[in-house]
């Protein structure tokens, strides 16, 4: 994912995130085409929160303009699907290694949920459609490609059921990036983030997804509103370690560790930091293109050096580890995860 209070990173950084190749997968309410504009029906109307001034915006952004009808867009549908064949492999960002899930398991987690707009409207996602803003859909470090999620406001009890296209955030306390109008029905486009609960909707071929009864949903509000009184938000414990351990054994590329930080250098101008590694090509140059967005700020080049089936995103050259480093914390301030350092 990146940014401290801004909404996009988060994100999908990095998030919307992993672009992958494949074919194209079943639209959840998407507009026709990939630019900024929801079904024709709809129409547009001014964005009010647009109008807001600041630096909260200046790194994502709201879009001027939002549907007519945005609070009764429909949930994504939640339908059995086949997982995409490239964007559920192993990979490796900012020295961290994430294993999606191969298979629709449960999951239910919180944390806090951020959104991304604007900046990455239109850009593929790791499902390989074009990011849609005003669709229902939702970026996931690990969850499988595509697959259901129930996402629910903590402090209010809304809910709603987003389709996974997408990788990240990669920020060290977000748990997804959902999208700009996933985001608005939940009431938190303003805030940037809050926290939420995360849980998986798992479908078997051939069945069909019954939405909660209203009794149900009411009974879950009352629950969460007495959670409110909590002193503090409590993440559900659970072994990544294991979790990671299980999702490998189902994978038949694994992908290699990143490299050791040097101890020397060799050279001069041969120290680089490495912000990713995949197996994917594809899912490599999505991630140097959204990174290029995220750290506008680089004069450095981002490249990607393939090598043994990896691709691996690299940022330098640089004269010495000094150097990098302070490049490096640049990186770790935005994104919140510091680059490894690499020869070459």
């Amino acid at each position: 994912m990146k940014r401290s209070l801004l909404p996009g990173l988060c994100g999908a950084f990095l998030l919307t995130l992993l672009a992958a190749c494949g074919g194209p997968a079943p639209r959840i309410e998407r507009a026709p085409e990939a630019g900024a504009r929801p079904p024709a029906k709809s129409g547009m109307k001014p964005n009010p929160l647009a109008r807001r001034g600041g630096g909260f915006y200046k790194d994502d952004g709201l879009p001027e303009e939002i549907p007519e009808n945005i609070d009764d867009i429909p949930d994504a549908e939640p339908r059995w699907e086949p997982l995409h064949r490239f964007a559920n492999r192993p990979y490796v960002v900012l020295g961290k290694e994430y294993v999606p899930m191969t298979r629709l398991q449960p999951y239910k987690v919180r944390g806090i949920g951020s959104w991304y707009g604007k900046k990455f409207h239109g850009q593929k996602t790791s499902i390989g459609e074009p990011y849609d803003m005003f669709a229902m859909t939702a970026a996931h470090p690990t969850l499988a490609i595509p697959s259901y999620a129930r996402v629910t406001n903590v402090a209010t009890g809304k809910s709603v059921i987003v389709r996974i296209t997408d990788r990240g955030p990669f920020h060290a306390d977000r748990v997804i990036d959902l999208s700009f109008t996933a985001a608005y029905r939940l009431g938190y486009v303003a805030n940037g983030s809050t926290a939420v609960e995360v849980e998986s909707i798992v479908l078997e071929p051939g069945a069909t997804y019954a939405a909660a009864p209203a009794l149900e949903v009411a009974a879950i509000k009352r629950q969460t509103a007495r959670q409110e009184a909590r002193p503090a938000l409590v993440r559900e414990e659970r072994d990544p370690i294991a979790e990671m351990a299980m999702a490998a054994q189902a994978q038949d590329e694994p992908v290699a560790a990143p490299a050791p930080a040097p101890t020397t250098v060799a050279g001069v101008g041969n120290v680089f930091l490495q912000l990713g590694a995949f197996s994917s090509q594809d899912n490599a140059e999505s991630l140097k293109a959204k990174l290029a967005r995220e750290l506008d700020w680089l004069t450095d080049a981002i490249q990607i050096q393939s090598k043994g089936g990896m691709h691996r995103i690299h940022v330098g050259p640089y004269r010495d580890r000094m150097e990098a480093d302070k490049v490096a914390e640049r990186i770790r301030l935005a994104l919140g995860f510091k680059p490894t350092f690499v020869t070459r």
